[in-house]
């Protein structure tokens, strides 16, 4: 594993925005998963320069020192950078039940971000930070709300989408960055799904076209293909537009901590002041011990013929020492480091030289003691420190940023499908069926499993919108084109299994639509009927599955969708009949609305069928106004026999 992390780090395998490892060799690709690394021997890497940044001052004691796996020798708990390296450098993982996806900034901005930390820590930390910064590049689709969400929180998606071109001459698309949570090979094989699916007829041909210059996927049109148009379709289809799930999990004081970005520059800055007191109250400490030092040499300079005589006279090695103390009046640490000189050092010009550093090491001394006093000098040094690293090693943008909304979003209005007639069918036990009207015509009589039957049935086109509603109160969203021609013959495709419905679910009504328009009526067991606006299942960027689709509180008896009122029939266990008006109920906006009472039951009764209103089998109470209502025998005839009228 530790070469495995190694690649990672290095500049041939393209995984971070500033690697630390210089490398010669393959070490494969971030964005492949084929293009796998070469063994050990075959590779060769060395520190990269940035890398001095990481360990500046690890030997002046600004990080606590620990012993390492076998005790052998000391290694940090920590790195003493000199800038947020944990936001430059992009970060994923699992370890321990604890899952941490940090995304990677740009290293100016991350500095500049930091720099107006120190100045005002209530500055805002968006005005710094455009956006992330893939070492991939690709374009963030900017949603201004959601990143700052991520900004403050540490959590939450981020678009990313695949940069292109289009070659006019060779009618290609040339795909140059793709999104860092994808590869080339998934893009691929999803786009060959589709083709091979008859869900993307625009497409000819697909190859990986990557060399030594870089990724490279090219993509063939078919003549009179609108390119544009056709990277929307693959945007919503493919990898080619992915979503960078972020969680800023980090180790602050050796726990685990979700943070913002605002929060991980407040630790890291509070941590590099720690670094910087540190490192000045080490090197004051060496300067203040050289200083006592010099001192005492200084006073041998009054008498060197006297050093002398003292050692010479001196009978006994261990006496040496005290005798120099007691001759000039210095304490044992300076009678050591006199008595250590050579002989050879012993003149004037030689203690001269030492000694003139006196002055300068005062000066020093002085000066980080003050350093050490006021907060306000260590972080000017920190801005300095950060101004020198954006200066050094600072980079343009690989990631750019899309800031037009409309150029962001998906229009789903303009679906680049072929919109050819077909007729849609939807049975009892959740089979669909696409049938083209000359196979139709063909035969049309439907093969279907023992017990089931067909319920639903349109004339359509492949374009059409379709929502399945699931018993689990969710709505499954699709498209026409997402499903195979068939022909009746066959049992069609059974729609849990199609679109992927949770364990057990099963699909119970479909509704088709061309546009998100009309309402979506809901018949309750407790005589309730909600009436909801179809706009409120419209969403901006084809999500499949919408939970809370329409209320579970009553089981549901029947949908209906509509695009004008219209009149149904409510029959209830006691074999009554309620004749009702949908313009009778307000329309909601919210899915998983109760409804409105439409039908007051009886204890122990609840709706049982809901049927459209057929003028041909009912009597219209209004007729009868101002003059005697017939018997019940004869009402009964012009109705149902055996089924009793509500008349309210």
């Amino acid at each position: 594993a530790i070469y495995e992390t190694m690649v990672r780090l290095t500049v041939g395998n393209d995984a971070l925005l500033h690697p630390y490892g210089d490398s010669k060799g393959n070490f494969g690709k971030a964005y492949s998963r084929n293009m796998q690394f070469a063994a050990s021997r075959y590779t060769e890497a060395k520190l990269a320069p940035i890398c001095a940044e990481l360990f500046a001052d690890i030997d002046s004691d600004t990080v606590d020192m620990v012993d390492n796996y076998d005790s052998t020798t000391k290694e940090p708990t920590l790195f003493p950078v000199t800038f947020p390296t944990v936001l430059v450098n992009a970060n994923t993982g699992i370890a321990v039940g604890m899952a941490s996806n940090i995304c990677s900034f740009n290293l100016r901005e991350v500095c500049a971000a930091a720099i107006a930390m120190i100045k005002d820590p209530d500055c805002e930390i968006s005005d710094y930070l455009t956006a992330p910064d893939f070492p991939g590049g690709g374009t963030v689709v900017m949603e201004p709300e959601k990143l700052r969400e991520v900004y403050r929180t540490g959590r939450g998606g981020i678009r990313v989408r695949a940069v292109w071109s289009y070659d006019k001459s060779a009618n290609c698309i040339d795909v140059t960055q793709i999104p860092p949570t994808t590869t080339s090979e998934a893009i691929i094989d999803k786009v060959i799904d589709l083709a091979k699916s008859g869900k993307l007829r625009e497409v000819a041909d697909i190859r990986d076209e990557t060399d030594k210059s870089g990724l490279k996927i090219t993509i063939d049109l078919k003549r009179g293909v609108d390119p544009e148009k056709l990277m929307l379709t693959l945007y919503r289809r493919t990898p080619l537009e992915e979503s960078f799930p972020c969680n800023f999990n980090i180790l602050v004081g050796g726990r685990p901590m979700v943070l913002g970005v605002k929060d991980i520059l407040d630790e890291w800055i509070g941590f590099r002041i720690e670094c910087v007191k540190r490192r000045t109250y080490f090197a004051l400490t060496a300067a203040r011990d050289r200083l006592h030092l010099l001192e005492g040499l200084q006073k041998i300079l009054l008498d060197i013929d006297k050093a002398i005589r003292i050692i010479r006279e001196t009978e006994s090695e261990s006496e040496v020492v005290p005798n120099l103390m007691i001759g000039f009046g210095i304490d044992k640490i300076q009678a050591e480091y006199v008595a250590e000189i050579k002989l050879r050092h012993l003149n004037r010009e030689f203690i001269l030289k030492r000694t003139a550093d006196i002055d300068k090491l005062r000066a020093d001394i002085a000066d980080m003691e003050d350093i050490l006093a006021k907060s306000a000098r260590v972080r000017k040094i920190i801005i300095g420190e950060l101004e020198k690293v954006a200066d050094k090693y600072g980079q343009d943008r690989k990631t750019g940023v899309v800031y037009d909304a409309q150029e962001a979003e998906v229009e789903e209005s303009a679906p680049a499908v072929d919109a050819y007639p077909a007729l849609l069918f939807f049975s009892r036990e959740g089979y669909f069926k696409k049938i083209t009207p000359q196979s139709w015509r063909m035969s049309n009589e439907h093969k279907l499993k023992e017990g089931d039957e067909i319920i639903e049935s349109f004339e359509s086109n492949n374009a059409a919108e379709l929502l399945f509603f699931a018993d689990s109160g969710e709505v499954y969203k699709s498209r026409a084109d997402d499903f195979k021609d068939t022909k009746a013959s066959a049992f069609g495709d059974y729609v849990p299994s199609a679109l992927g419905f949770d364990d057990g679910a099963k699909a119970l009504y479909m509704a088709v639509l061309t546009e998100y328009t009309g309402y979506m009526l809901f018949f309750f067991a407790n005589g309730k009927v909600a009436n909801v606006d179809m706009a409120s299942y419209a969403t901006k960027t084809r999500r499949k599955k919408l939970q809370n689709a329409f209320s579970l509180k009553s089981p549901i008896i029947a949908f209906r969708y509509i695009t004008e009122d219209a009149r149904f029939v409510l029959r209830s266990s006691a074999g009554r009949l309620l004749i009702f008006d949908s313009g009778s109920v307000a329309v909601k906006t919210t899915k998983s609305t109760d409804g409105v009472q439409v039908m007051t039951l009886r204890k122990g009764h609840s709706v049982v069928a809901v049927e459209d209103f057929d003028p041909t089998r009912f009597v219209d109470p209004k007729r009868y106004m101002g003059r005697n209502i017939p018997s019940a025998g004869s009402l009964l005839s012009e109705v149902d026999r055996g089924v009793q009228l509500k008349m309210e």
